[in-house]
């Protein structure tokens, strides 16, 4: 039981989960619009997502206290060098427009973890995007909705038009809603000056908002010029569920409630389409 809980937290802590949350969003772009699936595109975002978000998370720590790292840490940064080589090897086999698109992605996590303005435009000392108040949570969902959709469908040779911006929009709004759990529960950590909704308008009023952003994002489902019946209700689904999961989200939640349940979300609606 013991080796099941580290690997369990080895699990979460190293960012396979979220990496495969991102991998299920894509793979759902690509089913939507019919792409066989793009292995090189697929893998290249779960590795990079796991790189991405490791050096984000663990940045700080490895940089002050690299001599007396725990345990623990280093095997995630041993574990996120070979995602990165990995991440190195499948960049490779991807069109050149479509690492136009990724410098740009990975310039945005690059200053969301790293000091590189004045103090002064910051609330705190870190001096990074993740510092500037009220930011955090839509420079993820644009990261997100943006990589997510436009990468495959970019490496794929698929027209960037009006319903492609509509999916972006609607998978922005999607994880925008996806964080608020994570919002909440970080109230009891965060510092005040980060600004996050919760601290804004209130636990109670975020969930508010959270259930009118996924009627917004149905809606906007509405819009698409061909709706099929069996994905409309999979996103019936799926939006009933983060709403439940958005609802009874609390600051004092249970340990994986976010990290793994909310987290999973995407994974259980790319099942569920694969099912129907």
């Amino acid at each position: 039981m013991k080796v099941f809980r580290e690997l369990f937290n080895f699990y979460i802590n190293s960012s396979i989960h979220v990496a495969l949350s991102v991998y299920a969003l894509t793979w759902i772009t690509l089913i939507t619009y019919g792409i066989p699936y793009d292995e090189n595109v697929l893998y290249f975002i779960f590795y990079a997502s796991i790189t991405g978000y490791n050096f984000v998370k663990y940045f700080g720590l490895a940089k002050f206290h690299h001599r007396r790292l725990a345990n623990w840490l280093k095997w995630i940064q041993v574990f996120s060098l070979f995602c990165f080589l990995f991440m190195c090897y499948y960049a490779l086999q991807l069109q050149a427009i479509t690492l136009v698109y990724i410098a740009g992605f990975g310039v945005i996590t690059f200053l969301y973890a790293i000091p590189f303005l004045p103090k002064r435009y910051f609330f705190d000392s870190k001096q990074n995007l993740r510092s500037i108040g009220g930011l955090k949570v839509y420079l993820i969902a644009l990261v997100w909705g943006g990589v997510t959709v436009l990468l495959p469908l970019i490496n794929n040779d698929c027209r960037i038009d009006a319903g492609v911006l509509l999916m972006v929009v609607q998978r922005f709004v999607f994880i925008v809603v996806l964080m608020l759990p994570f919002e909440i529960r970080d109230l009891q950590y965060d510092s005040i000056k980060l600004d996050t909704i919760p601290q804004k308008i209130g636990v109670k009023q975020t969930k508010v908002l959270g259930s009118i952003l996924l009627v917004v994002y149905v809606l906007l489902e509405l819009l698409k010029e061909a709706i099929h019946r069996t994905n409309m209700e999979v996103l019936l689904i799926i939006t009933s569920i983060t709403f439940i999961f958005l609802v009874f989200s609390r600051a004092n939640q249970p340990k994986f409630y976010s990290s793994f349940w909310v987290e999973g979300i995407p994974v259980l609606w790319l099942i569920l389409i694969l099912v129907a």
